[in-house]
């Protein structure tokens, strides 16, 4: 829940209920405070206080007088005197004897509460005051423009609008005192109202602008902090935290607040541990101060060239240095040692049978593992099978020339004619011996393709394609033919010779 008036933003109305505040989920605005006087009667002859607590926008809180003892809720919104003339509106934040309680605690006496309540907020005043809370964003952002012409080492965070637009607020930080005589005449010409500047800290300046802090939450100077103490890094020594700048500092960029809660909690607790420790000396030579938990009150020391570190109670080791201090030596430390239960770990129960493994993050990719190694290796048989037959596959001439083939058929008895042609070439034509060659009238045959060599029964093998008795008779009658055509002289054509 949050209004426009504090720094969590939203609506006058919470997010809940929408009855403006007044039920009991708290008021509408950000540092409220609960009235645990509410439920109770009063007396008779009581007179209620006059006295009313009003917040607006940021942290800001001041005390009005309720001199028409208008009857006033938490959460309402009211129409205040302004502290230069005018009228302002605000949150009613505290009414009562609280309000009574909270003036003792802030040293404020009834005299100085001068200004008074005019009235409950109208709807002309509530529109009036929305629109010049609507004017802040652009007046800051015009204000830092002003301040960068001007070369001015300040920065400007914040405006706050009065509701009837007549003054302005503006709120600065910066490292030490500026001159904004300059600025304020341009402000003044440029926005046409009364401007008070005011300078606030690093930690005022993080309260205002609000924000969500490390821990996860919102910021405690927005929410319910409202006087800030010094914070210095003797608390972070005590509660034995690191150093380091980037850990311990806020959005203000200070220490953050919340080092200080624990502190008191730290200081009593470091009342039973020894200080400045020093080396003991024990029969199996000095032992090192490492570390120390304060709550379970055990320090653990270390040898030198040992690494493990060996745990002792706080109050051996306040005996063990009185015993130095006298010249005497202690027994070994790791017979005084400490046992530390080892952590007891939980095994995971589930409340459903896991049948198909849908409580693991990684369950596709061990699928998608499983496909790509079976991928892999049908690959892998793939390619050894390929090159298998790549080597059985020889080529036709290869295996008639090659050396196995040879073996082979020397193996089954065969010879092989010396010097024959490759199978793959054509087989020749036979060559006449005698005489020219006869002339064909018909058309030429294509020659016969190299055939795979014959290996006969008595294991002789023909290089080529013919069988060589066959050749022999071939050649015997062409010499015959030739003879008798020679011998004719009719001028017969001539035949061809009979392939």
């Amino acid at each position: 829940m949050g209004c426009g008036s504090c720094s969590t933003g939203g609506g006058c109305t919470p997010n809940g209920c929408k009855s403006n505040g007044s039920c009991g989920t708290g008021g509408c605005q950000t540092m409220e405070v609960h009235d645990w006087l509410s439920n109770l009667d009063m007396p008779s002859n009581y007179k209620p206080f006059q006295v009313t607590e009003i917040k607006f926008k940021g942290s800001r809180k001041e005390f009005f007088l309720n001199n028409d003892n208008i009857y006033l809720e938490i959460g309402e919104l009211v129409a205040v005197e302004g502290p230069t003339g005018g009228f302002d509106v605000g949150h009613v934040s505290l009414t009562g004897e609280l309000v009574r309680i909270q003036m003792k605690r802030r040293k404020t006496a009834l005299d100085q509460v001068t200004k008074k309540i005019y009235r409950k907020a109208t709807e002309a005043d509530v529109e009036k005051w929305n629109a010049a809370k609507g004017m802040e964003w652009e007046t800051m952002h015009k204000a830092r423009k002003l301040a960068l012409d001007l070369r001015l080492q300040m920065k400007i965070s914040d405006v706050d609008y009065q509701a009837d637009k007549t003054k302005a607020t503006f709120f600065y930080t910066a490292d030490g005192r500026v001159d904004f005589r300059e600025l304020i005449k341009k402000m003044a010409e440029s926005f046409r109202i009364r401007i008070e500047m005011r300078q606030i800290g690093m930690r005022q300046e993080a309260g205002r602008l609000g924000g969500i802090g490390s821990c996860g939450r919102e910021l405690c100077c927005s929410t319910w902090l409202t006087n800030f103490k010094t914070v210095s890094t003797a608390a972070a020594r005590y509660q034995n935290l690191s150093l380091n700048t980037l850990k311990l500092a806020g959005q203000c960029g200070k220490l953050k607040c919340c080092l200080n809660y624990e502190l008191d909690t730290y200081l009593d607790a470091l009342k039973d541990i020894p200080d400045r420790i020093e080396n003991l000396d024990t029969e199996a030579g000095y032992a090192r101060h490492q570390k120390t938990d304060i709550f379970k009150k055990i320090m653990w020391f270390s040898y030198m060239g040992d690494e493990n570190w060996i745990p002792v109670k706080a109050a051996r080791v306040k005996e063990i240095m009185a015993m130095n201090k006298a010249g005497k030596k202690a027994p070994n430390l790791k017979e005084e040692a400490v046992q530390i239960a080892a952590p007891v770990v939980v095994e995971k129960s589930f409340d459903y049978e896991n049948v198909v493994g849908q409580d693991s993050l990684t369950r596709l990719d061990e699928r998608s593992r499983g496909k790509n190694n079976q991928n892999k290796n049908n690959n892998q048989k793939n390619n050894r099978n390929n090159n298998q037959n790549k080597r059985e596959r020889i080529p036709t001439g290869e295996k008639n020339a090659g050396p196995n083939n040879r073996a082979q058929q020397a193996q089954q008895g065969g010879k092989q004619q010396p010097n024959g042609p490759k199978p793959q070439q054509a087989v020749p034509k036979p060559q006449h011996v005698n005489g020219p060659k006869p002339q064909n009238n018909k058309p030429k045959q294509q020659q016969p393709q190299a055939q795979k060599p014959v290996v006969k029964a008595e294991g002789n093998v023909a290089a080529e394609g013919v069988k060589p008795e066959q050749s022999k008779n071939k050649n015997r009658n062409n010499r015959r033919k030739n003879n008798n055509r020679r011998n004719n002289n009719n001028g017969s054509e001539n035949k061809p010779a009979a392939e």
